[in-house]
């Protein structure tokens, strides 16, 4: 955490919309942090944060285990908005009451505003907000005001401005709230004054002197994917220690078609990073030969990248550092995190590469979302053909073949996903779409081709919308562009004999399969 920086404490009661509560205080160029509702009150006062949201969450604040905070937490001065979970949570802690609702309130809901209040200044009345709650607020507790309603909400805001608490049974983070960003910048510039300064400029100012202070005259060593993250944190970490910075990409034979020769260029042309490129395909693969098993690959994938890796960092006097592109959400995802989420999948770059190597990390990013990298790196003037890159995981290949990997295998999956990024760009389509790829199925099917009778691979299409991975839905593609993709994808690469289109989202399904 960078020091002395203006930030919103969010604490975690379970909810659902948890992400967009962090995204849209960050949308106002607030920075926020997401911590558990175990969170201590030296916790809180180590944080210093200029404001406190408490979220919702699925539970009633009487259920057995139902999450709680220390209530002093409350009494240190700090403005606090309260949302849903969080409103019955400040009722409870100020001796207020809270009771089952008659009729659960589920969806949209008019808001009226009774009373003036800074946290609903310039809120059109009666506006449209979402609800989603079984209990609600029967009794205020003393020193509070009732400033909206709603239909099944007779007391649906309350605020006590002498405290500097407020708290709403709706939720401002969606945005089927219409006037939500509105209530949201008020809490965060009327009432805890926050100055707007997270800033893609700022943080880059910042990370350069943060970044100095902790190498000093020490190598850095940096695993240069090609992908977003890695590219804009070297560019990064080189602006602010130069040539002590030292890139290496290692060739996993689990790349995309050209891609390792194609990046290796672009680096050094357009972004002036020399590195060092090691051709490790022929020990990965003979490593997966006949494993089958996803955890497995990408384990034998992980240690045989730290392997590489490690041999080669041992050439080089002096490396002290080791530089990953860890994003929020790989550390929430990946761990049981600050909140009252549950591990989904172990991401590649949280983990035990740095033990294993003795290296100390350093992660501009661990705090970031994929777009505030994004942003950072149009600020360090890094070509959109960098920025705008589909996300490819660390694995790469070995996870978009379900089953024992192959070169053959390898060099299907690669021409029909080759072919359906270039349609997809041909077509416009590349930067409405968050993430595109073709996954190997290990099943066969029969087909017909010409007049022979064919038994060869089926192959899954995947495209994805999001903002930041955490939630993901399906794209819509035109029916034509899919028939002419299946048409050219089965025609062209041999072993494709049949085409399916994945129409699932994020959740239930993740992103990539396996």
């Amino acid at each position: 955490m960078i020091k002395d920086r203006e930030t919103i404490l969010i604490i975690d009661f379970g909810a659902q919309y948890i992400q967009l509560i962090a995204r849209r205080v960050r949308e106002a160029n607030v920075y926020s942090e997401i911590h558990s509702h175990k969170i201590t009150l030296e916790e809180v006062k180590r944080i210093n944060p200029v404001g406190i949201i408490l979220s919702g969450g699925p539970m009633s604040i009487y259920d057995d285990g139902a999450p709680n905070i220390n209530h002093e937490i409350l009494k240190l001065g700090i403005p606090v908005l309260g949302i849903c979970y969080g409103l019955q949570l400040i009722c409870k802690a100020f001796e207020g009451e809270v009771e089952p609702a008659k009729n659960r309130e589920y969806g949209k809901a008019v808001l009226g505003i009774s009373e003036k209040s800074k946290l609903f200044n310039n809120v059109i009345d009666n506006s449209i907000v979402w609800m989603s709650h079984g209990d609600y607020v029967t009794k205020l507790p003393q020193g509070f005001k009732v400033i909206a309603k709603s239909d099944h909400s007779p007391i649906c805001a309350i605020s006590n401005e002498q405290k500097n608490i407020s708290g709403v049974q709706f939720h401002p983070e969606v945005l089927h709230t219409q006037e939500g960003t509105k209530i949201i910048h008020n809490f965060l510039f009327d009432i805890c004054k926050c100055k707007g300064d997270w800033t893609p400029h700022n943080f880059i100012d910042q990370n350069i002197a943060a970044i100095k202070n902790t190498s000093g005259n020490s190598k850095v060593i940096c695993a240069l994917s090609g992908g977003v993250d890695s590219t804009v944190a070297a560019v990064l970490v080189k602006k602010a220690i130069g040539d002590n910075l030292i890139c290496v990409h290692i060739d996993t034979g689990l790349m995309r078609k050209d891609e390792s020769k194609k990046i290796g260029k672009l680096f050094e042309e357009k972004l002036n990073l020399n590195h060092i490129h090691i051709d490790a395909s022929e020990k990965f693969l003979k490593k997966l030969a006949g494993v089958t098993d996803p955890e497995k690959k990408r384990k034998i994938i992980g240690n045989t990248f730290i392997e590489v890796f490690e041999e080669e960092a041992k050439k080089h006097d002096d490396v002290k550092f080791l530089v990953q592109g860890t994003l929020y959400p790989d550390v929430i995802e990946s761990t049981s995190f600050k909140g009252a989420s549950v591990t989904i999948k172990t991401h590649h770059n949280v983990g035990g590469l740095p033990e294993k190597m003795n290296l100390k990390l350093i992660e501009p990013f661990r705090e970031l979302f994929k777009d505030e990298v994004r942003n950072v790196g149009r600020e360090l003037n890094i070509p959109e053909e960098f920025i705008e890159r589909h996300p490819f995981p660390g694995p790469g290949l070995a996870v978009r073949i379900l089953g024992e990997i192959t070169k053959e295998k390898l060099d299907i999956l690669r021409e029909a996903d080759d072919i359906f990024i270039n349609e997809i760009k041909d077509a416009n389509l590349y930067n409405k779409i968050w993430q595109a790829f073709a996954v190997l199925l290990p099943i066969q099917s029969v087909g017909v081709m010409g007049d022979f009778r064919t038994y060869d691979n089926v192959l899954a299409l995947r495209a994805v919308t999001s903002v930041d991975g955490m939630t993901a839905d399906w794209f819509r593609f035109d029916n034509d562009f899919l028939a002419n993709l299946s048409s050219k994808i089965i025609n062209k690469v041999r072993g494709v004999n049949r085409v399916v289109y994945d129409i699932s989202s994020k959740p239930p399904s993740t992103i990539e399969w396996e």
